[in-house]
């Protein structure tokens, strides 16, 4: 939060996100559980009488909703003050492109480019990962400001830890907002577009803090910024 932010303030706004949270996700239960069914039911329905390809897009939604309604319900427990999140082993190669991906997908003009390297594999939630490193994603593209912005993922060992860091070389965060990226409600000022909710960094925040890590902002300056995710290794 701000230096000018009091404690009772720092506590409303956690409860108001509390609540925000809680009742997103349970709307949000109800229309991804029928897509989810009634994408089962076509899968079913239609065998043998519909191409591999339609049959791979069908698959696809239903992967996708699957995913959502895992993260969703991810959210319902944070809401509750009781987070829970699953531990298998992950591939964080797999992981980074898949969110790349998801990121992409909501910048369809955007020519960044993915660059990692030998990713180890961790013991953590998969789902809450992949938003996690989603966010981090929509975050530099968005505000990388850059026709060959490009996004590197890499991964040390620190201890106990694994740190795990997202780097762009885009314009940087002023510093005079970099305290403030976390701030729930709290958007980066971005002339020409239309402010959005604020809360894709504290929602980031919280889930790395669900799956017993921290993410913060490394560095930042007009030659781009760092972030780092911190996890149990």
């Amino acid at each position: 939060m701000s230096s000018s932010t009091t404690p009772e303030e720092t506590r409303n706004t956690e409860e108001r996100i509390r609540r925000f949270l809680a009742v997103a996700s349970h709307d949000l239960q109800s229309p991804l559980r029928h897509i989810a069914m009634y994408s089962e039911i076509l899968l079913e329905d239609l065998e043998g009488r519909i191409s591999a390809d339609e049959k791979q897009s069908l698959t696809t939604i239903l992967e996708k909703v699957q995913t959502a309604q895992k993260l969703t319900k991810a959210l319902m427990t944070f809401a509750s003050g009781t987070p829970q999140a699953a531990r298998e082993n992950v591939d964080l190669t797999i992981a980074s492109e898949t969110a790349w991906s998801e990121a992409t997908a909501e910048f369809p003009e955007t020519k960044a480019v993915l660059a990692h390297h030998g990713l180890p594999e961790l013991r953590t939630d998969p789902t809450l990962l992949t938003a996690v490193l989603k966010q981090l994603f929509v975050n530099a593209i968005a505000h990388g400001e850059r026709e060959d912005l490009r996004v590197e993922v890499g991964a040390v060992r620190d201890g106990e830890e694994l740190v795990i860091s997202v780097a762009d070389n885009g314009r940087g965060i002023d510093p005079a907002h970099q305290a403030r990226i976390f701030e729930a409600f709290w958007k980066l000022p971005k002339a020409g577009t239309v402010p959005g909710p604020g809360l894709g960094l504290t929602v980031c925040r919280e889930l790395a803090a669900a799956l017993g890590g921290t993410v913060t902002l490394a560095a930042s300056s007009a030659s781009g910024s760092r972030f780092e995710v911190r996890l149990p290794a």
